[in-house]
């Protein structure tokens, strides 16, 4: 079977994966900085990388190892009590209805890492259970637990019913959400 390089592979995943690091960090430079020593820890353990497996879970991994890596070394986190680092997101426009990208945007930042990092994968990234769990390092049923509490977490900041629909046009929002009963536009 004819497999390509991953390192010519690995620039197609940059994209999901600064998407990836940004829900983790929640800046904008810190993302950056995470997806380039991903691509530098890749990079320089290619040799380990098995050729015909899964090349996106395996930078997904290194991505979310050295993202928890990094926070364990700093024993503190960035707090944002004011809202300041949150104000920096773009909203979307007013035609996308009750569900404005800040109020999403804001609400998702208050899941804890686990339901968020269940809800990229799964939702806006496009991983399988399966994939979510095994980068995550965990069982499928956890990954599964996590995506659906944070879900109905959403749903509750969101002040969401079963029943309503979203007028929504940003397809990574649409993605984290589906799955809840609720029917996008």
């Amino acid at each position: 079977m004819n497999h390509r390089d991953p390192r010519d592979e690995i620039v197609d995943h940059l994209p999901a994966m600064r998407a990836f690091a940004l829900s983790l960090t929640r800046n904008s430079a810190a993302a950056d900085d995470l997806v380039q020593d991903t691509v530098v820890k890749a990079w320089s353990n290619l040799d380990k990388f098995e050729v015909g497996t899964n090349l996106r879970a395996w930078l997904f991994t290194i991505l979310r190892n050295t993202f928890y890596s990094g926070r364990r070394k700093s024993k503190r986190e960035v707090s944002d009590p004011d809202g300041a680092f949150a104000a920096t997101l773009a909203s979307k426009p007013d035609h996308d209805g009750r569900l404005a990208l800040r109020d999403f945007s804001v609400a998702f930042a208050k899941l804890p890492d686990e339901q968020r990092e269940a809800l990229i994968l799964v939702g806006a990234s496009g991983f399988s259970y399966e994939e979510a769990a095994e980068t995550c390092g965990v069982a499928i049923g956890t990954i599964k637990s996590r995506a659906n509490r944070g879900r109905q977490a959403l749903i509750k900041m969101l002040h969401l019913r079963d029943d309503e629909e979203m007028e929504l046009t940003d397809q990574a929002t649409v993605a984290v959400l589906a799955g809840v009963g609720l029917s996008p536009c």
